[in-house]
This record gives C-alpha cells, sequence and structure tokens, in this order.
C-alpha cells in the first residue's frame, strides 16, 4: 500500500523516487496553482527526476470560458492534447481527441478558450517549457512566474 502524501512538491516527489523508484500521486496531491491575470488552473509533474534538465514535463490546465493566452513558444518540443472543451490556437478550432505537436522555438498562438472552457494535457520533451514571449506580448498572460514557483524547470543557459 502506497502511503497518501497531500500537496507533494517536486522536492518530496524526487525525494519518494530515489527512495522507492516510482511513486503514486494525483494531480490533487500534486498541487494547482491558479494564473491570478487569467483564472488558469494548471497542475504539472516531471517524468523521472525532477531535477534533471531532460525529464520530460506533464501539465494539465483548465483554461476557463473565453480565456485568451497570448502568443508565445517553448524552448522545446511539445504536444498537447484537448480532454473536455474547445479550444482556438492561431484561428484553428481544436475539439476533444485532437492532438497538437508542436516544435520548440516555433511561434503559436493566441490560444483562446471555447464557451465552455477547455482542459488540456500538454507534455514537453523536456525541463524547458516555460513560455517565451514573442510578437506584442508582454508575458502577463503566461504565469510564468506564478508556475516557477510551484514547478520545476531546466534552469535557464
Amino acid at each position: 500500500m502506497v502511503a497518501e502524501v497531500i500537496d507533494q512538491s517536486p522536492e518530496d516527489l524526487e525525494s519518494e523516487l530515489k527512495r522507492r523508484g516510482h511513486v503514486v500521486t494525483s494531480w490533487e496531491n500534486i498541487g494547482v496553482v491558479t494564473i491570478e491575470a487569467t483564472g488558469v488552473e494548471t497542475s504539472s509533474y516531471r517524468i523521472g527526476l525532477p531535477s534533471l534538465e531532460s525529464s520530460p514535463t506533464v501539465f494539465k490546465a483548465y483554461f476557463p470560458p473565453n480565456c485568451r493566452i497570448e502568443a508565445h513558444t517553448h524552448a522545446c518540443d511539445y504536444s498537447e492534447i484537448i480532454l473536455e472543451g474547445t479550444q482556438k490556437v492561431s484561428g484553428k478550432w481544436l475539439y476533444p481527441g485532437d492532438i497538437r505537436v508542436g516544435l520548440a522555438n516555433r511561434g503559436y498562438g493566441p490560444l483562446i478558450a471555447g464557451p465552455e472552457g477547455v482542459t488540456v494535457l500538454v507534455i514537453f520533451a523536456d525541463g524547458h517549457w516555460p513560455a517565451v514571449t514573442i510578437g506584442k506580448g508582454d508575458g502577463s498572460t503566461l504565469g510564468t512566474g506564478e508556475l516557477l514557483d510551484r514547478f520545476s524547470a531546466a534552469d535557464e543557459n
């Protein structure tokens, strides 16, 4: 039987992984960050040791109805899966089950949640997931600082 740990930080997960070799957790135990500027609610974990730059990163995020996230890019490849609701990305509507695959340093957006909101799963190839602004965006809708306060990422070079 696995002991339940509430509000597991990346450090908690890493410690347990090193000790036991595997971890059983949940989105609730990992914790949720709500981005103040947009109301986006997100949880994240790293596949493997959170401290390794090479560890893939997984986010589950809920974007409230009609939420708009400015155009941006990421420093690693990624994939996004629409779980519930709809989302318009770079002018194209996506629906539950749609999968979007993106290359590093290729801009996209804006992202606009549909009238019912949208829940997505985003898988980044490594720890270089933090969003990078492009164009006229000022980063205010990205919530990068709030996410980095809670979730692990690779160090900037």
